[in-house]
């Protein structure tokens, strides 16, 4: 039933099926994430990263209605280049699949197709969240009911510091998806190592966090895990820099009335223009880092 709707790369395939290391990437970062020519070079940074590593990168995304597990290079520029990409969670996928669409994947979507496709570590750079002044708007990613869900650890820079971070840890908390500090015990803020906020567990090695997400799953407690990996010293942000240019575009997006799933988009756009493009730089770097960690975690699950 599935092949109707899924294609997977043959040597994504293959890996999946010897029980190799692979790690899936997300679309919706280059479809509306970054700026072209840097969100290709990134995606395809961020392959070669994980190759290095030694795990099979599979980066998703849907094109003409098919779910892809592992674009090619082609397709990779053609999600970056090609206007009308719709942003998918799990609400759109039908209707983008039974149309014929072209959708770039979000961390909710990305999750669903790589669960579909066996594939159990998944590398982006911030889950969503609560939004502020959710408890007048209800803005809640779709992000955190696929974490409550759905058998895969998600690497990170944490969430969004454009969001309620701890309503956001609230929530997962409520939902059972442990929070896992990656060599941190502060849950990190996406451009800054510190929230201000703790994790629920710190681990020290790959190896360490392999063990217990097998545990999790041998003892069927499903839904996946935040593994929160702090975005590299070098490359943080200010605090206070952020926070002001944060508050800022928040302030704006709320004057023009964007809600839903443009606000995301519309604030880390206004961020990078008030922090000059630096907001863009650290993006890619914890990326990066993200996508190394993914794939140490991914060969640790491999050999367990």
């Amino acid at each position: 039933m599935l092949n109707k709707y899924l294609n997977v790369r043959e040597d994504v395939l293959a890996a999946i099926e010897k029980g190799e290391a692979v790690v899936a990437l997300e679309s919706t970062i280059i479809s509306h994430g970054m700026p072209y020519p840097q969100n290709v070079e990134t995606a395809l940074q961020c392959e070669k990263f994980i190759s290095e590593r030694g795990a099979i990168p599979a980066t998703i995304g849907i094109i003409k209605g098919r779910l892809i597990v592992g674009l090619t290079e082609e397709e990779i520029e053609y999600m970056g280049k090609e206007e009308g990409i719709v942003k998918v969670s799990r609400r759109d996928l039908p209707f983008i699949v039974a149309r014929g669409g072209d959708g770039a994947t979000t961390v909710a979507a990305t999750m669903i197709i790589a669960a579909l496709a066996g594939i159990k570590v998944f590398a982006t750079g911030g889950i969503g969240g609560v939004h502020r002044n959710a408890q007048e708007t209800f803005d809640i990613s779709a992000d955190l009911q696929e974490l409550a869900n759905t058998n895969v650890a998600v690497v990170c820079a944490g969430a969004k510091s454009i969001l309620d971070i701890a309503l956001t840890l609230e929530y997962l908390e409520t939902y059972g998806v442990p929070v896992v500090g990656y060599q941190t015990e502060e849950f990190p803020a996406f451009y800054t190592r510190k929230s201000g906020h703790a994790v629920d567990y710190k681990v020290e090695s790959a190896e360490e966090l392999a063990q217990a997400i097998k545990a999790k799953w041998d003892l069927n407690l499903n839904g996946g895990i935040v593994v929160a990996n702090p975005i590299p010293e070098a490359d943080e942000l200010d605090s206070e820099l952020i926070t002001q240019a944060i508050d800022d575009a928040v302030r704006e997006a709320e004057a023009q009335g964007i809600q839903g799933k443009e606000t995301t988009p519309f604030l880390l756009a206004k961020v990078k223009d008030i922090t000059a493009g630096e907001s863009l730089t650290a993006n890619i770097e914890l990326v990066y880092n993200n996508s190394r960690v993914a794939a140490e975690l991914a060969v640790a699950l491999s050999r367990l």
